[in-house]
């Protein structure tokens, strides 16, 4: 996952929770998966090994997959935490090392032997490559632009070489023994003499390059994210040949001894094999969504139709059917989107909200079209638009709900602060809203003078939440994985729905579970909830 801020810092504190105790009554909901889930949470990094074996690396899934490609199935090979992969290379020997983007750390692995790490402290640590004398060389990319020596013995700290050269991202050293990759911010492809820290430009006029990798013959192969092309570049004369069209929003590429090449794409959540002599791609492993967060819900004549936060990209499921829609992808070409992790929807408005970049956006649910983007938040867990066409943000970095009118939003006014993590948001009949606060195990009220009133308190980390038409909050507790229903007046708490596949386990340093689950009430009362752990969809029909 790329991004140019980092907001898990603004997370420190995580408060001890105790169960909430609830009243369980006899199944009366029938729960199915309207969207099948996939193996990954956005796949980045791509590594092949001497015995063809493919690698693949998730930073929202802080895992390290081992990838089947005559199945097209996916095992971890490294669990979260430390299999956080943003990019993984292999040395001489077969060593593999990666990167672990959030928590700037650097691991490295000999076979089935130990992990060790070789850096740490090292924010948006992205690319690394080995030299053919084993050397490891790595960069920092978004939250940094420099490239490091790194001592393979993880007994030195990390050597700098050069900085300030423009998002060096997925590299290679070639047979020339210099080290080629694309710049992320600058549209070109340079080359790298590290031992005498000089840069020249060997290829311009990219959109976003994203990565580079070398054939046997020598040609080099770079995708572009934001085209979605993955294009031969000829190293010595910078001519360009594009390869094979794809969909935007790729990350990476490895290219097997049989000159075979796999690109990973962060919003289709899968991987491709393709072959250079006729662009002709193949589909290796895909899933339906990326990485389902928040949820919003809209009705008409009778149809729901779920808005969803995928983080790679903004969808839409039918409620009926279950099949996806694209409205928007990551990285593509003209298009606004900055990695949506929650969303609601009410009439024609959909927001999405990104904690990850301090962006709320406003979207016209009819024709997708951004209608504003807000920035600036600190930590912005969830936004609803208000009577008054402001927005209301449950603002986490900053403990409180915060009220965004004027251009842009540019005019704030806290609501009220002192919550402890609020996550969800959803609005009231009368003007009052509804929030949880995620680290307090605490739902309340908050009425439009910012009064607030404890609704159910003890629960464990709960954090979408949606209100039925009858005025009762549907909440998916995901600290003890199940939905329940909470009745305003008397604050009774009613189980729904248990050991649901919900709560990603967060990276180190960020939140618990940094992906919320959503929850969405369509008009006949199905509930709609997303798993985060399957990146799927389901929903909750009362018998």
């Amino acid at each position: 996952m790329k991004n140019r801020l980092a907001c898990a810092a603004l997370v420190s504190a995580i408060f001890s929770i105790t169960s909430a105790s609830a009243e369980t009554l006899p199944a009366t909901w029938e729960v199915t998966k309207l969207v099948p889930g996939s193996a990954f949470h956005g796949v980045h990094g791509l590594g092949i090994d001497k015995a063809g074996h493919l690698f693949a690396g998730s930073v929202a899934g802080a895992a390290l997959y081992e990838v089947d490609i005559a199945g097209g199935t996916a095992k971890v090979a490294i669990p979260a935490p430390i299999g956080m992969a943003d990019d993984i290379a292999f040395a001489p020997d077969g060593t593999m090392a990666w990167t672990g983007f959030l928590a700037g750390d650097l691991y490295a692995r000999k076979g089935d032997g130990p992990i060790k790490k070789l850096a740490s402290g090292l924010p948006s640590i992205n690319s690394l490559a080995f030299r053919k004398d084993g050397r490891l060389y790595a960069t920092t990319v978004f939250l940094g632009d420099t490239l490091y020596e790194i001592d393979v013995e993880g007994v030195k700290p990390p050597r700098q070489i050069m900085e300030k050269m423009g998002g060096l991202n997925g590299f290679e050293f070639g047979p020339d023994d210099k080290l080629y990759g694309p710049l992320w911010f600058k549209g070109q492809v340079a080359k790298v003499d590290v031992d005498k820290a000089e840069l020249t430009v060997v290829a311009d006029g990219f959109k976003v390059p994203a990565a580079v990798n070398f054939d046997s013959k020598g040609n080099l192969f770079v995708v572009d994210t934001a085209l979605g092309q993955l294009v031969r570049v000829d190293p010595k004369s910078g001519a360009k040949t594009m390869v094979a069209q794809l969909k935007p929003s790729l990350d990476n590429l490895a290219i097997d001894d049989k000159d075979r090449i796999y690109v990973s794409n962060m919003a289709d959540n899968g991987i491709q094999e393709i072959d250079p002599a006729t662009g002709q791609a193949k589909q290796i492993i895909i899933g339906k969504l990326a990485l389902p967060g928040g949820i919003g819900v809209t009705s008409e004549n009778g149809k729901d139709t779920i808005h969803v936060a995928d983080v790679f990209a903004y969808r839409t499921v039918d409620g009926a059917t279950g099949e996806v829609t694209e409205k928007a992808r990551m990285h593509a070409a003209g298009v606004t989107l900055e990695y949506p992790m929650s969303a609601t929807a009410k009439g024609n408005d959909v927001v999405l909200s990104s904690w990850f970049t301090g962006t709320v956006q406003v979207i016209d649910g009819k024709t997708g079209a951004t209608r504003d983007m807000l920035h600036g938040f600190k930590a912005p867990h969830d936004a609803i638009v208000l009577a008054d066409g402001s927005i209301l943000v449950a603002e986490l970095g900053t403990k409180s709900l915060v009220k965004a009118s004027g251009e842009h939003g540019k005019d704030r006014a806290t609501l009220i602060g002192d919550l402890e993590g609020p996550v969800g948001l959803v609005g009231g009949s009368d003007g009052e809203v509804y929030v949880t606060e995620a680290f307090s195990g605490v739902v309340s009220r908050i009425d439009q003078n910012g009064a607030k009133t404890v609704l159910a308190k003890e629960l464990k980390m709960p954090e979408g939440i949606a209100r039925a038409s009858d005025g009762k909050l549907v909440v998916a507790e995901v600290g003890a994985k199940r939905l329940i229903e909470i009745a305003p007046e008397t604050g009774k708490v009613t189980e729904i729905a248990a050991n649901l596949p919900i709560g990603l386990t967060g990276a180190p340093g960020g939140l618990p579970t940094h992906i919320p689950t959503g929850v969405a009430i369509g008009a006949s009362g199905v509930i709609y909830f997303s798993s985060d752990v399957e990146n799927a969809i389901y929903k909750a029909v009362k018998k």
